[in-house]
């Protein structure tokens, strides 16, 4: 088996389970470290899980830690780059950065109010993926799989 990529995934109050499992199936796909379900969302076994993630979640070392505040501080004292995937009036665009030093921590947040604000202010980098339609955002796991690799690629 192939070493694992320097990169762990953290869920922060995701609602819908399909999502999980999407993220779940992407993780297994981009073969990373673990991840992190923190807050409300939800955990294996479920079926909704694993209709989406096709058994990933069994393949997948996750973590169940409702603190997102404590799961993120340890990651930073390991030395994990935490990197929040979100629009906001100061992100940057994830296409401009050429570069990335490992390891990495890659943050998703709840589909309608994403990523709290508190998780924002402590994060190294608040990234967006660039919209091009007149819609401002893609579906969490969509985004997620559109960020790990891009940031894989960028290792």
């Amino acid at each position: 088996m192939t070493s694992k990529t320097p990169i762990v995934a953290i869920l922060e109050n995701i609602r819908s389970l399909h999502n999980v499992g999407a993220i779940f199936r992407t993780a297994d796909a981009s073969n990373i470290e673990r991840i992190y379900l923190c807050g409300y969302t939800g955990i294996p076994p479920r079926k909704e899980i694993t209709k989406t993630a096709l058994g990933a979640e069994e393949y997948v070392e996750w973590v169940h830690d409702p603190d997102i505040i404590s799961v993120i501080s340890t990651l930073q004292k390991g030395g994990y780059e935490i990197i929040a995937l979100e629009k906001t009036a100061d992100s940057r665009n994830i296409l401009d950065i050429k570069k990335y030093k490992s390891p990495i921590a890659i943050i998703v947040g709840n589909e309608i109010e994403g990523i709290s604000e508190a998780v924002l202010n402590i994060s190294d980098k608040v990234l967006h993926i660039p919209m091009l339609g007149k819609k401002e955002s893609l579906n969490v796991s969509t985004a997620f799989g559109i960020g790990v690799y891009q940031i894989l690629n960028k290792i």
